[in-house]
């Protein structure tokens, strides 16, 4: 998901988006361990996902 695209969402559904990432990240992860993934890539792409979309809440936050 690119920035410009985070940027967008409300504050309310990039929460909500952040919290089935991370869910969707873990998932993927426990997986991983037990049978590897086809393409590991994704995991750390879901990682980074999630880290644009934490930054740009904890932006909208400090600009209260």
């Amino acid at each position: 998901m690119k920035t410009k695209e985070i940027m967008e969402l409300e504050t309310k559904d990039l929460a909500e988006r952040i919290e089935e990432s991370v869910a969707k990240y873990n998932q993927m992860k426990f997986n991983h361990h037990v049978t590897p993934l086809e393409n590991p890539s994704l995991i750390k792409a879901a990682r980074r996902d999630i880290a644009r979309m934490k930054t740009v809440l904890r932006q909208r936050e400090l600009n209260k």
